[in-house]
């Protein structure tokens, strides 16, 4: 069921979302729609960290005076073997 909604906002926003939705195809109520449908259904609290990333993750951190370009010719070296 859908319900009308009454938003105040700034003029400038307004103009930008019409010509966005526009540029999309689409209505700006169905924008707004998914924009709230997408942030309340994975509400960043519960953001998770894909096994993904957790698989390339090693828990080491990067030295703060590195000298990546010293580090990128080592690797390279290593590479060309």
């Amino acid at each position: 069921m859908d319900t009308k909604l009454t938003l105040k906002l700034n003029n400038e926003v307004i103009e930008r979302a019409k010509q966005y939705a526009s540029n999309k195809k689409t209505s700006l109520s169905r924008l707004i729609e998914n924009y709230l449908d997408s942030i309340t259904r994975n509400p960043a609290d519960d953001f998770e960290i894909s096994p993904f990333v957790k698989s390339i993750s090693s828990g080491r951190s990067i030295p703060i005076d590195i000298d990546e370009r010293a580090e990128y010719n080592r690797i390279l070296e290593r590479k060309h073997r």
